[in-house]
């Protein structure tokens, strides 16, 4: 598994932390001892119907209202930081934008005809960084976008959890916390999602046997945090719901359970029957599925 950053040719893998920032790759001065992502061409004009978005954005959400206002913006000043592009694969003239798709967004609906690009040659792990770095820094992504984001570099390009936490100035526990939330239901994601719930509840709730039915109850009841961690603690339930009668957990099983959520992002449950047991994972899309059978295999 190798850290963060590029190995050179011909010699052992050289540590490079994505905190280099934007500033190297549009051009600036890089920092002391930083090493160059990869080749880049000097700033300059595209038409943009050249441009088009990344699949590897982690960003999947833009509010309108911002858009508005930066498209407004635009209008008067024009697209003030240049995007961040690379060539698309097979794609002519087309270029994927790396960093800068809010404002690509934002230039369509002001009518713009053409914006500033800084082209680099990236590969797909160091344009998931650099997309990844940008939103982190700028605080533009939702807590569920940011948790996808760190399973991709973990799942798909072996970064680990501690490599992550360095290299972006977060602590550890702040990025399994935010990878635990991946194994919420999607009822759960969603109000999440629409701000209805904030990561701090959603936490909350992964402790719940029904994430769902106490999400709804705290939603409509405006519960803060500390009453919703109350509330799962209590086991509490819609007042129409009967809970069904089962043997309380053991301590140590609930322990265990959380230390497999948190280290695979996803919910697990544990049932004890006599000496074995059956082991649960749950998972809520197919590339959650995939990197559970990669980590098994």
């Amino acid at each position: 598994m190798t850290e963060l950053g590029h190995e050179p040719k011909g010699g052992l893998p050289r540590r490079r932390g994505l905190g280099m920032g934007l500033s190297a790759l549009l051009g600036h001065a890089p920092e002391a001892g930083s090493a160059p992502i990869e080749r880049a061409e000097p700033a300059r004009m595209l038409p943009i119907e050249f441009l088009r978005p990344s699949a590897l954005q982690p960003r999947r959400r833009f509010a309108e209202d911002d858009l508005a206002a930066l498209a407004e913006s635009i209008r008067h000043r024009g697209v003030m930081q240049p995007l961040l592009v690379r060539r698309a694969a097979h794609g002519g003239e087309l270029y994927e934008i790396v960093a800068g798709e809010r404002r690509w967004r934002a230039a369509q609906m002001a009518g713009a005809h053409e914006l500033p690009v800084v082209i680099h040659e990236l590969s797909d792990r160091a344009a998931l960084e650099v997309a990844l770095l940008e939103n982190v820094q700028r605080q533009d992504l939702s807590p569920l976008e940011e948790a996808e984001g760190y399973r991709r570099l973990i799942e798909e390009f072996d970064h680990t959890q501690e490599a992550l936490a360095s290299a972006l100035g977060k602590s550890r526990s702040h990025i399994a916390n935010l990878l635990r939330l991946l194994g919420l239901p999607t009822g759960v994601r969603a109000l999440l999602e629409r701000g209805e719930l904030s990561a701090g509840h959603a936490r909350a709730l992964l402790g719940s046997r029904d994430p769902v039915a106490l999400a709804k109850l705290v939603v409509s009841r405006g519960w803060n945090v500390r009453q919703t961690e109350a509330a799962v603690r209590s086991d509490a339930r819609r007042p129409e719901r009967r809970r069904s009668e089962q043997p309380a957990q053991d301590p140590n099983t609930r322990a265990l359970e959380r230390e497999l959520s948190s280290h695979l992002g996803l919910t697990v449950r544990l049932t004890q029957k006599g000496d074995g047991g059956t082991l649960q994972i749950a998972y809520h899309s197919l590339n959650q599925l995939d990197g559970l059978i990669r980590r098994l295999s």
